[in-house]
């Protein structure tokens, strides 16, 4: 596989508000978000990895990241038509509390759901009845970001780092080869038994396919006999 059919992979800065109030939702900056009491302890705040032109940003976004020089903060402010949209009253939708219950939840205005395959938050809670909002957080808002490029991640075996590390959290012990029209993992021995690589692995398929224009990724486990103790083998004699 050459590597010019891979696409264009940066690590990204960034701090995201809400355009009409200034309030920061998400940020890579560990300060900012704790000035703005968003600071999330599971998370590690430090530049992302992008596959720019990926889509899985709001496609103005997307098109400034592309066009941003390496080390300057660039500032986009998108409209809420070009972002998450507008919202939609129709979901906005009303249960029992004994529906919550039911599932252990104590329902609190804020408190993030799940009720069938859909995620909403709860918006208010009285009279027995729960009010759950399902329109995307951002809906409605016009929305400023202020981001910088801090590099071009180059080379095919940085780039398949990067995605993992974006995907599962961690890429230490993985290794990867490039033959044509495919990319090859091999595993460490950890994910042979780790709980969170099952789904994490459908993330890295489709990043490593993205990212390098392939429709193959192949993944290799090893599985080695343990060497035998050679005291075992001369009482064996």
């Amino acid at each position: 596989m050459a590597e010019n059919d891979a696409k264009k992979m940066i690590r990204l800065d960034y701090k995201a508000y809400l355009a009409d109030t200034g309030r920061l939702y998400d940020t890579t900056d560990e300060a900012a978000a704790k000035e703005a009491d968003v600071y999330n302890e599971k998370y590690t705040y430090e530049p992302i990895a992008y596959i720019v032109g990926s889509g899985k940003l709001f496609p103005a976004l997307d098109e400034a990241i592309s066009n941003a020089e390496v080390g300057k903060e660039t500032e986009v402010l998108i409209p809420s038509e070009d972002a998450a949209g507008a919202r939609d009253p129709k979901l906005i939708e009303t249960y029992s509390i004994r529906e919550f219950f039911k599932q252990d939840i104590n329902p609190y205005p804020g408190l993030q759901v799940t009720l069938g395959n859909r995620t909403g938050h709860v918006m208010s809670v009285g009279a027995g009845r729960v009010k759950v909002d399902f329109n995307n957080p951002l809906a409605g808002f016009d929305l400023l970001y202020k981001f910088t490029v801090t590099e071009v991640i180059e080379g095919q075996n940085e780039k398949a780092k990067a995605i993992v590390e974006v995907d599962f959290g961690d890429s230490e012990g993985f290794s990867f080869a490039f033959p044509e029209d495919k990319v090859t993992v091999t595993l460490p021995d950890l994910m042979k038994f780790h709980p969170d690589w099952p789904l994490a692995r459908y993330k890295v398929v489709s990043d490593l396919r993205e990212a390098f224009g392939v429709s193959t990724v192949e993944f290799i486990e090893i599985w080695s006999a343990p060497k035998k103790d050679q005291n075992d083998e001369a009482l064996n004699e």
